[in-house]
């Protein structure tokens, strides 16, 4: 006799909307007990999306203490933290059971995901990131050359800094929504830049915006091409926000990213000034299922 098939149950999630078809899609599996690292890497490869989440039950006590263990994969790697992977795997969690918390154990800790319910609107889901680490500030001629941009693309009044929740971000803004819907970057020397000067990815942002009801236009470049909703990264700009008076602490504001890509995502976040530290990130959106099968291994 062969080797008995296994049946692993999956969906698809679209993050950071309320439509299907729109934000940024993730692929979940609900039950990863007894697939191997290597099964893992190899189905997020097979599933070929940015990121697939793999649920890994424990004992309900050690759940309630630390959370539901949740590992995140990219096509090329595991991630400590992403944003929209934890979104949509708490929305999966809470399923049609409801409840107002859901809390993951991811790689980079404890990562609790509150939902608020509104009569005639869809369920509201709202992460909190591990609080912030401010990084460098960037010299505006030393990124223009990594970038292949002019100096006179960004934002004057604004600094590039690198932040992180998790993954470091160095938020880049720039001028107008013209400069950032035309952007092209030289994605190879900005990577050998970010390796020197503490960062991970670029995130370009602009005050100007397609949605009057949005604070900033976003857009997240990267060697595979783009990406349509950076949780991760809107946490880092949430904290950058609050630090430089774009956004007062605590004001739940909008970015909207993945625009030119026909992938339109609302990414809503939130940061406290308390003393002088930024502290209490908070990204949230909605999230709906569009797709759910087994993949055979």
């Amino acid at each position: 006799m062969g080797k008995q098939q296994r049946r692993l149950a999956m969906a698809q999630w679209d993050v950071f909307s309320a439509k299907p078809l729109e934000g940024n899609s993730l692929a979940v599996f609900f039950d990863a007990r007894g697939v191997s690292d290597a099964e893992m890497q190899s189905i997020a490869k097979e599933m070929n999306l940015s990121e697939t989440t793999f649920i890994c039950h424990s004992d309900p006590a050690t759940e309630r203490e630390r959370g539901v263990r949740v590992r995140i994969f990219t096509v090329e790697e595991e991630l400590p933290f992403a944003g929209h992977p934890t979104l949509g795997t708490a929305f999966a969690l809470r399923g049609d059971r409801g409840g107002q918390e859901v809390t993951l154990d991811l790689n980079v800790g404890r990562v609790p995901v509150r939902f608020e319910e509104t009569d005639g609107h869809p369920v509201f889901g709202e992460m909190t990131q591990v609080d912030p680490k401010f990084g460098m500030q960037h010299d505006r001629e030393a990124v223009a050359r990594a970038t292949g941009l002019r100096v006179e693309d960004f934002d004057p009044a604004l600094p590039i800094e690198t932040v992180s929740t998790g993954v470091p971000f160095t938020v880049t803004p720039l001028k107008s929504l013209a400069v950032l819907q035309k952007l092209r970057v030289d994605l190879h020397r900005a990577s050998e830049y970010l390796e020197k000067a503490e960062g991970k990815f670029l995130y370009f942002v602009a005050r100007e915006t397609v949605d009057p009801a949005a604070r900033l236009h976003a857009r997240m470049l990267f060697n595979n091409g783009e990406d349509p909703a950076t949780g991760s990264a809107a946490g880092c700009t949430a904290a950058w926000m609050v630090a430089h008076g774009v956004a007062a602490s605590d004001e739940r504001v909008l970015i909207e990213q993945g625009v030119e890509m026909q992938r339109p995502s609302r990414i809503f976040v939130r940061a406290a000034r308390r003393d002088n530290r930024i502290v209490n990130v908070r990204v949230g959106g909605n999230a709906i299922e569009v797709l759910r099968g087994e993949v055979f291994l």
